[in-house]
């Protein structure tokens, strides 16, 4: 099959190596950035929080939140151009509902005197919201819409990327306390470029199942 999008799926994979001499340009970085923030989320909830490590002194904060576990991705927080911590918001209230309800309203979107139905759809929060008011379960499984747009985005400017739930939750919390205000980092993407030669994964055909063993069409 012969399409841009397919070319896009194909070309995608799991960089194990990066060069850590070569930089994602600021235009390309303008556009990655603008796409997640255009990510879909169920009811328009964007209950997330996205931070960008791009200097020298965040990175090497992400780098020391290895000092534990999952040493294997620890060379990705230098070595990649930059690495960005996709965060999700454990408890995510219907005051913070009312903030995207407002944006929709402001941009045009939703009619001023449909706002009070608009905030009724905070329901499918609240059902997945227990007592103690925790419904990071949920607000993850948005996060992950997130990353997938940011796969294919990232695909399509010919970057490479390396999605990694290999991460320390409780040191990141720790290390960027400020910056993820109360957000939960359970999953990082590295981005950049592959080192020429010495990542193993590069150039390999895809091993998908058969289109056939995983769809069915009714």
């Amino acid at each position: 099959m012969t399409h841009p999008i397919i070319a896009d799926l194909n070309k995608r994979y799991t960089a194990k190596q990066y060069d850590a001499t070569k930089r994602i340009s600021q235009d390309d970085m303008a556009i990655i950035k603008e796409a997640i923030r255009l990510s879909a989320s169920s009811i328009n909830s964007q209950p997330w929080k996205f931070i960008v490590l791009e200097s020298d002194e965040a990175k090497q904060r992400f780098h020391d939140t290895f000092a534990n576990m999952h040493q294997f991705n620890q060379p990705h927080a230098k070595a990649a151009s930059h690495t960005i911590l996709l965060a999700y918001d454990p408890k995510f209230t219907k005051e913070k509902f009312a903030k995207r309800v407002d944006a929709e309203v402001s941009s045009g979107h939703l009619p001023a005197d449909m706002y009070d139905m608009f905030m009724g759809a905070y329901a499918f929060a609240q059902a997945n919201t227990d007592e103690t008011g925790f419904n990071g379960n949920w607000t993850k499984a948005q996060v992950y819409i997130a990353l997938g747009n940011l796969l294919h985005t990232l695909a399509r400017l010919g970057i490479d990327s390396t999605a990694m739930e290999g991460v320390d939750s409780a040191l990141i919390g720790e290390a960027f306390k400020a910056e993820l205000d109360g957000h939960v980092c359970e999953v990082a993407l590295a981005i950049g470029y592959h080192k020429e030669g010495e990542d193993y994964n590069h150039g390999l055909p895809k091993a998908r199942l058969a289109l056939d063993d995983m769809l069915v069409t009714l």
